[in-house]
């Protein structure tokens, strides 16, 4: 633990009882001058006495690590003064519980946020390095799947850069979700393997271990329950400093890896038995191996119910600790400690949170329960039922037996509490304990991450649990940091942003508004237009490169990519794709303007849908990209293994953001905010963060088709819809029809009967409903691109009022009206 007293030249660490100066350095919040000769000598250090090579003789990779860990040293000094003014001030905290944190590439990141990126670039280059290939040559961290993790990483820039004082807590990962690559058009899971290498930007903590409690029973003694646990493994805590905007605060992303009790079995060893003599330690990583086992078994059930505790233990018995040095009154936690759950994964927090209380430092429960109230937070991120998890009271009680118990005291509690009220939700319900019912009941403000979302949360999610806590439910409209995704990724129009505006607009994004007046001059529009085709290019020469696809940059570039799910209907987009196709084969030699479309995104495992959905996008792609009839008139890109560092490709260089999930199901979305800071209009229903975007940009910016939410729910009350709408649409029949006899799978003509029949008779995600919708506003969008002038202004008036969807914005508002914390700066 870092000494509160430390200031000035040396940082004092304790390390087996003995303090010893760790830093001998001149450090100031605010100083991170750094010349480039000692950039380079930093270097160069690292390469000799880190990683023991020559300059002669190193490879890519030694470069790529001296130069991360040069980096390192920069942001460990903020790091460290950051956390000596949060205890010197007693400052409160924020705990983010994620299972998430899509971080993507850091030393890029790292570069920008310092104000390295160049110097760092002049430094390799006089070695004879190319940063763009170091920068190539890092592996994405594999600690996430989609907006949710990414999300994570973006609340967790921006509460740096505010000021915030926060600790991340996740998983250490060692596969993440998993590696994709096509077969056949097929999707093969492999695992990711980005810990094969040193992950320089870390720091293991070894002292930092604490013991994760499974199974066993539950003993009576003396008035007491005592849980004697039946399995325990170790969570080994691993750091990595989060920089902020100019360096000037950083935070802790803590990611707990799973080490075993019993590290290995001597005696079954030298009995011969070596399988089994390794089994603990085997057993125990199996909890930090994979990202969302696959649950379709018991198996992977209780794997994931176990995750989901060994990460939130974790991470509540390290705020204890955290908050017992300096405190000894524990029910003052509320004033030190804010706890936000990121979605439903980590609701075992106030049951968890509860115990730790009443089991290891005395309390009763009910001095425990408002206490834990107090410091929780949820945030929901789904309006689907199946994503907020309902745990069987057998798989439950099996794993977290006392946990059990602590829950139905809860539910006990709360029915006692509204008994009168004419609204009650119980938590154990029907032999389920429901986790989204769980953290709403014990957290003090519940939000959504949109207006339309919050909205439904209140009406269709929890409605009766909003009837008894009618000011629990907030609005906390998500945002993206744009220091990533605009300063780093989009280099060219960063670059305009502040020749035209100004420095500042980094952390103060509202200041883009300020295009808005040059957006009417021809200048601005031709500097706009060529920032945009710069991408353009950068991005066609990697799909050649990597796909083996030639497209043009002068193409509109149409873009999709999220994780693959029947409800963001990448269906409804490569269905209307084809009647595209079959519209230009009709008659090719008319004004079609080209058009690249490229997907990005994964499936789950256990998706048979969402994998049927993939294969069939690759069966079109590879009839459609080699059919001389349309040439260069329409291209289908689907490169595979999705991640941050390919959307920091595909965003700048888009012209269309498709964001057509059906209305009501998405929550809020990022992606659709990245698209728009990038100057790209979005095709999208009134769904998430749509509405407000469409609010911010103006409808003649947005390209808005389909049913509405409302609409949605009338219509599915039509046990005929589907087959209504495809009978009204011709254009769909012989979509389907193409598809159904086999156009694009000759080597197996039946291959998509069952997705046809789906869409003919079980359509819940309403494709049928909306596809003449979406396919009039494709035409649309061909026809507004086709005016050069036209769509610049629009692409450029997207950016300019994209200002309200920066994370600064979100995170301001969350230490505003959720966790009661002000900035440290």
């Amino acid at each position: 633990m870092l000494d509160p007293g430390a200031t000035g030249r040396s940082l004092w660490c304790n390390a087996s009882g003995q303090y010893m100066a760790a830093l001998m350095v001149d450090f100031e919040l605010n100083d991170l001058s750094l010349s480039p000769n000692l950039l380079k000598s930093d270097i160069l250090r690292h390469l000799t006495f880190t990683l023991g090579k020559d300059a002669d003789h190193a490879s890519l990779y030694d470069w790529r690590m001296a130069l991360s860990y040069a980096l390192r040293d920069r942001i460990v000094e903020p790091w460290f003064a950051s956390t000596r003014k949060t205890w010197a001030t007693a400052h409160k905290r924020v705990y983010y519980l994620s299972m998430e944190f899509l971080i993507g590439r850091i030393m890029e990141d790292a570069t920008v946020n310092l104000g390295l990126r160049d110097m760092a670039e002049e430094a390799m280059a006089s070695f004879g390095q190319d940063f763009r290939l170091m920068v190539e040559d890092e592996p994405d961290a594999a600690l996430g799947n989609g907006g949710l993790g990414r999300l994570a990483a973006c609340f967790m820039e921006s509460m740096a850069t505010l000021g915030c004082p926060a600790y991340g807590y996740g998983i250490r990962y060692e596969h993440g979700l998993f590696r994709q690559r096509f077969e056949a058009g097929r999707q093969v899971e492999t695992p990711e393997d980005w810990l094969k290498q040193t992950h320089p930007w870390e720091f293991a903590r070894p002292e930092a271990a604490y013991t994760i409690p499974f199974k066993g029973v539950i003993e009576h003694r003396g008035g007491k329950d005592i849980w004697v646990p039946g399995e325990t493994v170790i969570a080994s805590a691993h750091d990595t400093p989060v920089i902020g905007w100019q360096g000037k605060w950083a935070n802790t992303l803590r990611l707990w890896a799973a080490q075993p009790t019993t590290m290995f079995d001597l005696e079954r060893f030298n009995r011969g038995d070596y399988a089994a003599a390794a089994e603990p330690e085997a057993l125990a990583r199996t909890l930090s191996r994979v990202l969302y086992p696959d649950d379709t078994t018991y198996q992977g059930k209780e794997l994931r119910l176990k995750q989901e505790f060994f990460l939130t233990s974790a991470a509540l018995q390290d705020i204890l600790r955290r908050f017992l040095a300096s405190n000894t009154d524990l029910r003052q936690l509320p004033n030190f400690v804010a706890i936000q759950m990121n979605d439903t994964h980590p609701a075992i927090a106030g049951p968890e949170l509860i115990r730790l209380l009443v089991d290891d430092h005395g309390m009763t429960f009910e001095e425990a329960l408002p206490i834990a109230r107090a410091c929780l937070g949820y945030t929901n991120h789904t309006l689907l039922p199946e994503a907020l998890e309902r745990w069987a009271t057998f798989t439950f009680g099996n794993v977290l037996p006392r946990h059990m118990q602590i829950v139905e005291q809860i539910d006990h509690w709360h029915k006692d509490e509204y008994h009168s009220r004419p609204h009650y939700v119980g938590i154990v319900k029907h032999h389920e304990v429901r986790m989204g019912e769980l953290a709403f009941v014990m957290s003090h403000k519940v939000n959504g991450v949109s207006a339309l979302h919050s909205d439904l949360v209140k009406k269709n999610l929890f409605p009766e649990l909003h009837a008894l806590h009618p000011d629990r439910i907030i609005n906390q409209t998500n945002g993206v940091t744009p220091r990533r995704w605009l300063k780093m990724c989009n280099r060219p129009l960063s670059k305009l942003i502040t020749k035209t505006i100004g420095d500042g607009w980094e952390d103060d994004l509202d200041r883009l508004k300020g295009l808005e007046k040059a957006i009417g001059t021809k200048t601005f529009r031709k500097e706009f237009d060529a920032a945009k085709r710069a991408n353009k290019v950068q991005l066609s020469n990697w799909i050649a490169q990597t796909q083996g696809v030639k497209v043009s940059p002068d193409a509109l570039f149409d873009v999709q990519i999220k994780r693959i799910h029947e409800y963001k209907r990448q269906l409804l987009n490569i269905l209307e794709t084809i009647a595209h196709w079959q519209k230009i084969r009709e008659n090719p030699n008319a004004n079609w303007v080209p058009r690249v479309k490229i997907f990005g995104g994964k499936a789950a495992p256990g998706y048979a849908v969402a994998k049927e959905i993939i294969r069939l996008i690759n069966d079109v792609a590879t009839v459609v990209n080699n059919d001389a009839a349309t040439g260069d008139l329409l291209k289908i890109i689907y490169p595979a293994n999705y991640n941050v560092s390919m959307a920091e490709r595909l965003v700048p260089a888009a012209d269309l953001s498709e964001q057509i999930s059906t209305a009501g199901k998405e929550a809020s979305g990022t992606g659709n905010m990245k698209f728009m800071m990038n100057g790209a209009p979005t095709i999208g229903t009134l769904d998430g963060a749509n509405v407000e975007i469409l609010q911010e940009v103006g409808a003649e910016n947005f390209f808005l088709f389909g049913l509405t939410a409302e609409e949605v729910m009338i219509r599915r009350q039509d046990p005929d819809h589907s087959r209504k709408a495809i009978e009204a649409s011709k254009p769909l029949q012989d979509v389907l029809q193409m598809i159904a006899e086999g156009r694009f799978s000759p080597d197996q003509k039946d291959r998509y009967h069952d997705l046809v029949h789906r869409v003919w008779h079980h359509d819940y995600f309403l494709v049928a409903a909306d596809f003449d919708a979406y396919h009039a506003a494709q035409n649309e969008v061909d026809a507004a691109f086709a005016d050069r002038d036209r769509w610049i202004r629009m692409a450029a008036m997207n950016t300019a009022r994209s200002g309200f969807f920066s994370s600064d914005r979100t995170i301001r508002s969350y230490m505003d009206e959720i966790w009661s914390v002000t900035s440290a700066l």
